[in-house]
């Protein structure tokens, strides 16, 4: 019981962290949307843990835990993913800038000794 207090505490102070973020303009709509579907649907199977077996039993799992388990890693994952591609792409950005530069300057030294 008192890990459900715990985790109801934790959900309540990142969901207030995530509308903060939002009223500061640093995330969207759609991103305060997700989150707070996503902490709630938490809360809710923090709450009502029999309905995650239901739910488990309907996609052949044994337990609501283990599908919560295995969403999360697929979650995990895909969030990864998304990180080393964006990731990849800043660095490439980077790259072409830091190029762009150095050919400016190289330029601007060129000109400047003549």
């Amino acid at each position: 019981m008192i890990i459900k207090i715990f985790i109801i505490l934790f959900i309540i102070f990142v969901l207030s962290r995530t509308f903060i973020r939002f009223r500061a303009k640093d995330i969207t709509i759609q991103e305060l949307v997700i989150w707070s579907i996503f902490w709630s649907s938490v809360a809710i199977a923090t709450l009502i843990p029999r309905q995650t077996d239901a739910l488990a039993r309907m996609v052949g799992v044994a337990r609501g835990a283990d599908l919560l388990v295995y969403i999360s890693i697929i979650v995990l994952f895909f969030v990864v993913f998304k990180i080393v591609v964006k990731l990849e792409k800043i660095s490439r950005d980077i790259t072409k800038i830091v190029r762009h530069q150095a050919l400016n300057d190289k330029e601007y030294k060129d000109n400047e000794s003549r």
